[in-house]
């Protein structure tokens, strides 16, 4: 989540709400040039695709976002193991982000 809140940060994104807990979305809810923004985060482990998300979960948000004349988004952050992908990601040891931005559902 700091990786895309530090990015929404800088492209002038206002955050309005920020929710990290499990299993309740969207993580974040901003304003930018007085338009309301819903967006999902999710990290997603190696090999799997940071660009794939789960329709059923989106449509539920987009629907929602939709009440508040809101747009929505899925951010996938990739995350795996700099020295081996194929190991687990540890605290305070190098790891390798793949993050290609907000995808607008």
């Amino acid at each position: 989540m700091n990786i895309v809140g530090r990015e929404l940060e800088s492209d002038g994104f206002e955050f309005m709400a920020i929710n990290s807990k499990l299993k309740k979305n969207p993580q974040y809810v901003c304003l930018k040039e007085k338009v309301l923004h819903f967006i999902v985060v999710r990290n997603v482990e190696f090999p799997n695709d940071p660009r794939e998300y789960d329709e059923s979960l989106m449509q539920k948000v987009k629907d929602h976002a939709l009440k508040f004349e809101a747009r929505t988004y899925f951010v996938g952050v990739g995350l795996s193991n700099a020295a081996d992908q194929n190991l687990p990601v540890y605290l305070n040891e190098e790891y390798i982000v793949d993050y290609q931005g907000l995808i607008e559902i």
